[in-house]
């Protein structure tokens, strides 16, 4: 048991962190045992030995391989996650860099994971865990969070916000791990179970960010707009955007160079749409307000305080 903790100390970080956590489909009945095999050196080594497959099959530098190398490449190898299989990750096992574990096999892969869809949604939650922030990221993070909060350009911030989250999905695996987990979990409800999961956990803290924004700027959610759904619409725009950059590379959406991409502007226009001040609130909803703006009142005769008119042709503000 000495050596084993040794092994894993000696780990490469995360995998050198408390998985007990982060692996839920660990085939062992008592939580102890759970533990300790989340924890043990194996583990870690398929563990490992999946990410680079995943890294190799998914990542921004995928290995390609062609079908017929006489069509000049235009034929590829599409294998969705068959780069997963148990025989493939047992194989890759061997391929492990000092400290992990070498010797793997089909056998020790099924009893610790039950059945391939367990392995499948613990690595997938656990390849979404480990792709938190780096140092440098964390960094970049905080400036552009004290940015957002109490700093002197709130555009500017959202702008890098956007931009520095799309770069986040678009230049890293998870994203593409998710699209693929997503096509290929139809009818396998462990992983769409661990896909959920991992919803819920990576939004929580937008929820908190979110509502502290809020507060901070004398802000609030217009009438009907939950903290719930408004961090839902912010993921689905920046998600949006991202698969419009792996889809479309020439696409006008995301400027390197500049530091700007479509994602700060949708999210300015969200917040423009979903966002009012709290100490000059109109009361009107989403749809009021769009009524408001478009007709200068709404079907409830309700105009609010910042409803717009429609006078002589111009739009005022009330």
């Amino acid at each position: 048991m000495d050596s084993r903790r040794s092994v894993k100390q000696s780990l490469p970080y995360p995998y050198d962190q408390d998985l007990s956590a982060v692996l839920r489909r660990l085939n062992r009945r008592t939580p102890g045992s759970r533990n300790r095999l989340a924890n043990d050196p194996v583990t870690a080594a398929y563990l490992a030995a999946g990410m680079r497959l995943i890294e190799r099959h998914l990542g921004p530098d995928a290995v390609r391989t062609a079908v017929d190398p006489e069509d000049g490449g235009s034929s590829i190898e599409r294998p969705m996650l068959a780069f997963l299989s148990q025989r493939a990750v047992a194989a890759e096992v061997g391929r492990n860099p000092d400290p992990f574990p070498q010797l793997g096999s089909v056998s020790t892969l099924r009893s610790t994971w039950g059945c391939h869809s367990d392995f499948i949604a613990d690595l997938l939650r656990f390849g979404l865990w480990s792709y938190h922030p780096n140092h440098c990221d964390a960094a970049e993070a905080a400036d552009i969070l004290g940015l957002l909060l109490d700093g002197p350009d709130l555009v500017e911030g959202i702008h890098r916000l956007g931009f520095w989250d799309l770069l986040t999905l678009v230049d890293r695996s998870r994203f593409r791990l998710e699209l693929f987990a997503t096509a290929a979990s139809e009818g396998d409800e462990v992983v769409q179970k661990a896909l959920a999961e991992n919803y819920q956990e990576i939004l929580e803290p937008w929820r908190e960010i979110c509502g502290e924004l809020l507060g901070a700027r004398g802000l609030r959610l217009r009438t009907g707009v939950s903290i719930d759904a408004f961090v839902d619409m912010v993921s689905a725009v920046m998600e949006g955007v991202a698969l419009r950059v792996l889809a479309d590379r020439g696409a006008d959406v995301l400027d390197r160079a500049r530091g700007r991409s479509m994602a700060g502007t949708a999210l300015l226009a969200l917040i423009g749409g979903c966002v009012e001040r709290a100490d000059r609130s109109d009361g009107l909803t989403i749809e009021e307000s769009v009524e408001a703006m478009v007709y200068g009142t709404t079907e409830s005769g309700r105009g609010g305080r910042g409803a717009a008119a429609v006078r002589d042709g111009l739009v005022v503000t009330r």
